[in-house]
């Protein structure tokens, strides 16, 4: 149950959940959620169901009491790195900072940010010296930026507990069946003898999002209506292929019984939101994070993306670094307050998002990420300085007769390359369409080339980028 870490919303219009209600569970389910995962957890010496627990406890307070446990744990997380991280011991003492002289969460911002450059710099420094079994982990480099990177016990069993909580809002629970559309190596690499069991028990099978062709496609389908299963997990870019595909053959998904989708890891295009839901006949769930930032963000029932505020200090940050209130948008810098073996405090994640200035009408007293709007490599840069979202070109290539697929990569700012899949033969005049909009919106004189290809190969994680901008890297 490691498969976690999106990085993508979208809302769900539906009834106002008050109270925590009781999920129901069949007798397998409750024997998974509350005997074989947490006897799991236990043998990996993690803390997942105590913490869990805490969580279902602690979504509910008011947002002064939850502010002040926040600043405790702020408190010794900063305590515990400045005497065994050698890179904040050394930071702290040239800044003069003492962290047990923290008042707010705001003394977070006498701290320098963190980023994927000082983390590769220090190497070891950033771990703890008392710190024992660390995992290495690292991300795939989507934003061309790759990063090597450990993990301690804690912060999995935070993670993770993050993760459960949040899959419970939905009336779903480990150990209903549940079927996982990703592409990661560390998942797909490690399908072992004793992987394959424990999947079995878990009633969780695997399916490879980095081969979509038709006949992996129309196997898959064939799997799910075979399977059944209360919930699927993926990239939006898989699930909606799959559901766009099933579509085409004339085979329904919406009779399984399937109750929720949970889109992750990538943006989720609100075409893409409205394709599965239609297609499984259910509401599409999203939540927010990395593994490199943590769960950062998941999406309720009534349409809020909660931060997992108990662990995750959220700062929106200008281009200078700049703190922006909220409902501003700007970077995404995170806090985690479980990293104390390989901490990441003021993390940029390189993603573009909001804070809400509202409470979810659920009645939560987490705080709220408003909108979450991608990579800032998700956005493109027109000749004369504007900056949009990818959205812009996108909209373009999405209502043109016969696309099939399409990425546009902006090499600079005079010029933009468009790979694109299509069944229409009308490739002349859907170039020249595709050249006039694009220059409507990135200027007259940028030189659009529009490629003509029969495949588009995702990113080795199997995730998929619609946009991949190098010029929004010169601002």
């Amino acid at each position: 149950y490691g498969r976690y870490f999106p990085r993508s919303m979208a809302k769900h219009a539906a009834s106002p959940v008050c109270q925590p209600e009781e999920i129901k569970m069949d007798l397998y389910t409750r024997l998974v959620a509350n005997i074989l995962f947490p006897l799991q957890e236990k043998l990996k010496k993690h803390d997942t169901l105590a913490i869990r627990k805490a969580m279902d406890d602690s979504q509910w307070w008011s947002p002064e009491k939850l502010e002040k446990y926040r600043l405790e744990r702020l408190r010794s997380l900063l305590v515990k790195v400045g005497e065994n991280v050698p890179y904040y011991r050394d930071c702290f003492a040239s800044l003069g900072f003492n962290p047990q002289e923290i008042n707010s969460l705001a003394d977070l911002q006498k701290l320098p940010l963190l980023t994927k450059t000082v983390i590769r710099a220090e190497g070891d420094r950033m771990k703890s010296e008392i710190a024992q079994g660390l995992a290495r982990f690292n991300t795939g480099g989507s934003s061309g930026e790759p990063l090597i990177f450990f993990i301690g016990t804690e912060r999995v069993s935070h993670d993770v507990a993050a993760k459960w909580r949040a899959t419970r809002w939905w009336d779903v629970d480990i150990g209903d069946p549940e079927i996982v559309v990703w592409g990661s190596p560390i998942e797909l690499g490690t399908q072992d003898r004793i992987r394959s069991i424990r999947d079995k028990l878990m009633r969780t099978e695997l399916m490879p999002a980095f081969q979509m062709n038709e006949t992996n496609l129309d196997q898959f389908i064939a799997r799910i209506r075979e399977r059944r299963p209360k919930m699927l997990f993926g990239y939006p870019s898989a699930i909606s292929h799959i559901a766009a595909h099933a579509k085409k053959r004339g085979i329904a998904l919406n009779d399984l019984g399937v109750k929720v989708v949970f889109c992750t890891s990538e943006r989720l295009y609100d075409h893409q939101r409205e394709a599965i839901s239609s297609a499984f006949a259910c509401p599409v769930a999203n939540g927010y994070g990395g593994r490199d930032a943590g769960f950062i963000a998941h999406e309720c029932p009534a349409g809020g993306m909660h931060i997992t505020a108990e662990d995750i200090i959220v700062e929106i940050i200008d281009e200078n670094g700049t703190i922006q209130p909220a409902g501003v948008v700007g970077e995404i810098v995170v806090t985690h307050l479980a990293t104390s073996d390989f901490p990441f405090i003021r993390y940029r994640t390189g993603d573009v998002g909001v804070l809400g200035t509202e409470q979810c009408s659920c009645g939560r007293g987490l705080p709220l990420l408003k909108d979450i709007q991608g990579r800032s490599t998700d956005f493109v840069i027109a000749t004369d300085g504007t900056v949009m979202h990818g959205l812009a070109l996108i909209y373009i290539l999405r209502d043109l007769p016969g696309v099939r697929s399409f990425k546009v990569i902006q090499e600079s700012h005079r010029q933009t390359k468009v790979l694109l899949v299509t069944d229409s033969k009308a490739h002349h005049s859907m170039t020249e369409q595709i050249v006039t909009g694009f220059r409507q919106r990135l200027g007259s004189d940028v030189d659009v080339q529009v490629e003509i290809v029969d495949s588009i190969p995702a990113e080795k994680s199997g995730k998929f980028r619609y946009i991949v901008s190098h010029a929004t890297q010169q601002i």
